[in-house]
């Protein structure tokens, strides 16, 4: 049994500054706009990608997203294309990351979601060695400015449940 499209739902800040990221990044308009929502549906890949504008819930450090193109050439023409519309972020050209050679660019949305776009060469034995100097967290995604860590006290109250209380 195989699953015929992936569904991503992601919080943002501002809907208005995301629909003109993503609208950017995926290269078409949103498929469905409503107040405080909009929604993508892409062909290649199959992906189903909903934006619900809702600042509080905006989570950071969840990682990345991604994509996998079959060519180095495609993976150059997206490059060269989003390098004209201003959304590269970073750029790794021959890299050995999370153990795989690869050459790739980041774009960071308004909220800071990290979006890799990457042609894969082979697997590898080792990571660059910039990425085995730094933190654990260098590979795979660049660094980002960071944000001040909630007390324990503010994330409590900052939940809409009870610990324990069994609604989440």
């Amino acid at each position: 049994m195989s699953f015929p499209r992936m569904h991503v739902s992601l919080y943002v800040s501002n809907l208005a500054a995301s629909v003109n990221f993503y609208s950017t990044f995926f290269g078409q308009p949103a498929t469905k706009i409503k107040p405080g929502y909009a929604k993508y549906v892409l062909d290649s890949p199959s992906l189903i990608i909903s934006f619900i504008e809702n600042p509080e819930r905006v989570q950071s450090n969840f990682g990345h997203l991604g994509f996998q193109v079959e060519t180095f050439e495609e993976m150059s023409n997206r490059l060269v294309q989003a390098r004209a519309q201003g959304i590269v972020s970073k750029e790794e050209i021959g890299t050995s990351c999370c153990y795989a050679v690869q050459d790739k660019f980041w774009a960071t949305d308004p909220d800071g979601v990290q979006w890799e776009v990457y042609y894969f060469h082979e697997d590898a034995e080792f990571n660059d060695p910039h990425y085995e100097s730094q933190d654990a967290a260098a590979c795979c995604m660049p660094p980002v400015a960071e944000k001040p860590k909630l007390k324990i006290a503010d994330m409590q109250s900052a939940n809409s449940c009870a610990p324990g209380s069994g609604c989440c």
